[in-house]
């Protein structure tokens, strides 16, 4: 094993370069996990698509290996896949579907350079998709948008571009553009060269789709007016000037566009080009103090997601850390920023959906998963050498909330360690107080999916069967010390304490708060506010 201090700044930049680390986002049931399994399949590193999308021998997809997302076909955890492409290496993270898992998805954004925004030609954009925008335009986060399943019957892909432009501000500059309407998805005329891709089906798109090139007279020959219809459609396109610009696209001025259909495996390979050609590499990212870490500085990374229940037979848990600058090296012993103690990263592992392998060095824009970190939290920063802390990853404001308890009071050990397994990967927020005391904590949580999350884990994993209760609150502050006193003496309020120190007053409803407020204008009631 090559030691990290024998590799040169010089080949850490390299290296860097390489990365293209990206997420998937969309509304639920847009085909983000269809397409990432798709892309795995088309870099060649798995055999067959996990989604045969017929009704008998339906296998579930690589990065959803839950039980829950097999069960019911969605995706509620994040996963990182990892895999060689041309010569580039992909960092592939799949974010969960549905929006009482938002969360989650943002985590992951806080350790992406780029992301793709799926967008289903029948549909558009969509609400859960808009507010996933909104978090990298904030973020700075460039973006690719794909209109995904044109096999289907949709919108007209004029009408697309029109919608994108007024919903996002971003002039969509497509790449490729679809020759077929929606529904009759023939193949794509390439913008760049005007020449046409044609694509040919395979069985249920469990296998790399036939793909054709040719040059425009043999398409128009071919496919006639469908071809002439899209040939048009991109000269208008060249006149209002939507043609890719790499500098306005980094810079979050456009949105390069392709046309695909994830479960027929049409436009995928095609996709899986364009990140490595125009996605962003890994770069310096900026610290707590907007100081930009340069890739070639030491090690240093930050904690964006914590999973456990991965590997029934061992329990373990997972912490993803994404690397920042310089080298990771299994077995180095970093700096814990949290506690200023060090941390030996002795069980280091690439991983593949629910798969994973030791690893034994990472660089800038990889994910590494350290193997029971139970010292790791979300948000965490680790580094060596020269000090560095990250921005924090803020929590959202809980508006569902529910009182657990364990079914069997000899089982409260089970019952009290599952309960600060969940805390810790960030599944639900854990609040208490004296008055319920720690047999009773009440959970947060964002979306009420959550909670039958948590209740399948505490039984599942932990052997921890629990019944809950749901509380009338819908609302939450956070407020100080002081002003607990006259927020106990209010009616429909109660003031808990978060894991991390944060004291949250409770409201049943924006009425209840606005009525305290008014009496008390004094009190401390911030938001919770993601930034």
């Amino acid at each position: 094993m090559t030691s990290g201090a024998d590799i040169s700044a010089q080949t850490v930049r390299e290296e860097a370069a390489r990365r293209r680390t990206f997420a998937v986002i969309s509304h639920p049931d847009a085909g983000k996990s269809t397409l990432t399994e798709a892309l795995a399949l088309h870099a060649r590193v798995i055999g067959q698509a996990g989604a045969t999308h017929g009704k008998a021998g339906r296998r579930s997809t690589v990065s959803d290996w839950m039980k829950m997302e097999q069960d019911r076909g969605i995706s509620i955890s994040s996963a990182a896949l990892q895999f060689e492409y041309r010569d580039a290496v992909i960092n592939l993270l799949d974010t969960p579907g549905h929006a009482d898992f938002s969360e989650d998805t943002y985590r992951v954004l806080s350790a992406v350079d780029c992301a793709v925004m799926l967008v289903d030609a029948a549909k558009g954009l969509e609400v859960q998709t808009m507010k996933l925008f909104e978090v990298c335009r904030h973020r700075k986060i460039p973006i690719i948008t794909v209109i995904n399943k044109w096999d289907r019957p949709g919108n007209d892909a004029l009408a697309l571009m029109d919608e994108v432009f007024e919903r996002t501000g971003l002039t969509p500059t497509p790449l490729t553009w679809p020759v077929g309407q929606s529904g009759d998805f023939r193949g794509v005329l390439n913008r760049a060269d005007s020449t046409y891709t044609k694509f040919t089906r395979t069985d249920g798109g469990a296998t790399i789709a036939g793909e054709e090139t040719m040059a425009a007279a043999a398409a128009e020959a071919l496919e006639g007016t469908a071809w002439t219809d899209a040939v048009e459609e991109s000269d208008l396109l060249d006149l209002e000037d939507q043609n890719h610009d790499q500098d306005a696209f980094l810079a979050g001025r456009t949105t390069p566009v392709m046309f695909a259909s994830a479960v027929l495996n049409f436009g995928v390979h095609k996709l899986l080009d364009t990140l490595v050609d125009i996605a962003p590499a890994a770069e310096a990212r900026l610290d707590k103090n907007d100081q930009p870490r340069p890739v070639d500085a030491p090690f240093s990374g930050f904690v964006f997601k914590v999973q456990a229940g991965m590997d029934a037979n061992h329990r373990d848990r997972l912490a993803y850390i994404r690397v920042c600058s310089g080298v990771f090296e299994r077995g180095m012993v970093v700096t814990h920023a949290a506690t200023g103690k060090p941390f030996a990263t002795k069980y280091a592992q690439q991983v593949f959906g629910r798969d994973r392998e030791v690893i034994d060095t990472a660089f800038p824009g990889d994910v590494v998963g350290l193997v029971n970190a139970s010292a790791l939290r979300v948000g965490d920063s680790l580094y060596l050498d020269e000090k560095v802390e990250f921005p924090e990853i803020p929590t959202f404001s809980p508006e569902h909330f529910m009182v657990i308890r364990a079914k069997d009071s000899s089982k409260y050990k089970q019952f009290r360690r599952g309960i600060q397994q969940l805390d810790h990967e960030g599944v639900v927020q854990v609040l208490r107080s004296d008055l319920r005391g720690d047999q009773a904590p009440v959970l947060g949580a964002v979306g009420p999916m959550q909670f039958e999350v948590a209740e399948d884990r505490m039984e599942g994993e932990f052997n921890a069967p629990c019944r809950m209760e749901r509380l009338a609150y819908t609302i939450a502050r956070r407020t100080t010390p002081e002003c607990v006193p006259t927020l106990a003496r209010e009616r429909s309020v109660e003031v808990l304490s978060r894991s991390d120190g944060e004291l949250l007053a409770l409201f049943s409803d924006r009425w209840r708060l606005q009525g305290v407020q008014r009496e008390h204008p004094d009190l401390v009631l911030e938001p919770l506010v993601v930034s």
